[in-house]
């Protein structure tokens, strides 16, 4: 991937998208949400990674984030953090009995590491997560938004607070930090 699509400065926060292939609605199942908080709290927990807001969408989620200095560049435990979620929601995927487009699923995932010339047999991710660094605290501001506002605008709730999957949730089960 070229340097420019990448998070490579160090300490600064970034406003990321990532995105299923063919944007596959794959997180219409909570199932597969749960793993990918549980993948991001290992993030937080071992890899560094601070959230300072996010929402899983239906075929993509949205993060603001930064990784400590320390622990490395972010673009790199992205690289990583897509390889393992890609590896754990396909294996879910395939061992889920009420899962009833497997088929189709694995054909996709197929179609798009073939199109894409990836090394592997399945890609679940696109290659890039948009990275965007936030400069100032109206970038931020105007991100974090984006963000809460985003379940809202696709008609799936009324209000910011009352998506599960979303650091404006009040119940979620992701803690992230203050922006400010």
């Amino acid at each position: 991937m070229s340097e420019f699509l990448k998070a490579n400065t160090e300490d600064a926060p970034y406003f990321i998208t990532l995105t299923t292939v063919g944007w596959i609605d794959i997180f219409t199942r909570q199932t597969y949400c749960h793993e990918l908080i549980k993948n991001l709290q290992f993030c937080q927990q071992e890899r560094g990674l601070e959230i300072y807001a996010y929402v899983i969408m239906s075929s993509h989620i949205h993060m603001i984030v930064r990784r400590q200095v320390q622990h490395g560049l972010l673009s790199h435990l992205l690289r990583d953090f897509k390889s393992a979620t890609a590896k754990k929601l396909i294996k879910l995927i395939n061992e889920n009995p009420e899962e009833s487009r497997k088929g189709w699923l694995m054909h996709l995932f197929k179609y798009y590491a073939n199109v894409e010339k990836q090394n592997s047999e399945l890609m679940f991710w696109q290659k890039t997560s948009h990275p965007m660094e936030l400069f100032s605290r109206k970038m931020i501001d105007q991100k974090l938004r984006y963000i809460h506002w985003n379940p809202v605008k696709a008609g799936i709730v009324l209000e910011p607070h009352q998506y599960l999957f979303s650091s404006a949730c009040p119940e979620s089960s992701l803690v992230v930090l203050d922006a400010y």
